[in-house]
């Protein structure tokens, strides 16, 4: 499970290869998010490495913190030895419907546009990605998103590189967002830190 969409193409082959290789009947299921817009390629690599199954989401909610599109992989493995057998004119009619659904939801969106590399630098979970971005305008942070990313990758490295899934994430998030709320460089964060609350 690569929750924050980090797995690039090469990795997947050798990640999934490696793992074949060692452990043919070994059921391999792998799932990421599409920050830097990598999640197809990466996919696409995974199957071609013997994963058995791959998750996607239908186009309409997929890319950027979701998962990669479905649509894509479909027609991109329509004709080989991966062919899923599901028919794109029907996926394309149900994500007809999810478009139209996703516009009632508008006005609960995030707020994102588009999909960033820079999650290889911060490395902030999908999930967590268009949450901190919510509760950092709501925290008066508008406007400093780019600095909270950069604090998030602060943070991390202040909390000892930790893996981030609930609850680990959700304390980088606030500590990151308490570094640029306090205008804080990762160096005042350790000279102060007995001060700091």
């Amino acid at each position: 499970k690569d929750m924050a969409g980090l797995l690039k193409p090469t990795s997947a082959s050798l990640l999934v290869g490696t793992i074949r290789q060692e452990f043919p009947n070994l059921p391999i299921h792998v799932h990421t998010h599409d920050t830097a817009g990598t999640g197809v390629a990466s996919m696409l690599a995974a199957a071609q490495a013997g994963a058995d199954v791959v998750d996607a989401a239908t186009d309409a909610l997929s890319g950027t913190t979701s998962q990669p599109s479905l649509g894509a992989l479909v027609a991109s493995t329509t004709g080989t030895e991966l062919d899923t057998g599901m028919d794109l004119k029907q996926i394309s009619a149900v994500n007809e419907y999810w478009e139209e659904c996703r516009g009632l939801y508008n006005p609960f969106e995030s707020g994102q546009k588009s999909g960033s590399a820079d999650v290889y630098i911060h490395e902030m979970p999908g999930g967590q990605y268009t949450n901190l971005l919510f509760q950092s305008t709501q925290l008066g942070l508008t406007g400093q998103w780019a600095q909270v990313k950069k604090a998030y990758a602060a943070a991390n490295r202040l909390l000892g590189d930790i893996i981030k899934v609930t609850p680990s994430s959700k304390v980088t998030g606030d500590l990151a967002q308490f570094i640029v709320a306090n205008n804080l460089t990762e160096e005042e964060v350790l000279e102060k830190a007995k001060t700091l609350s």
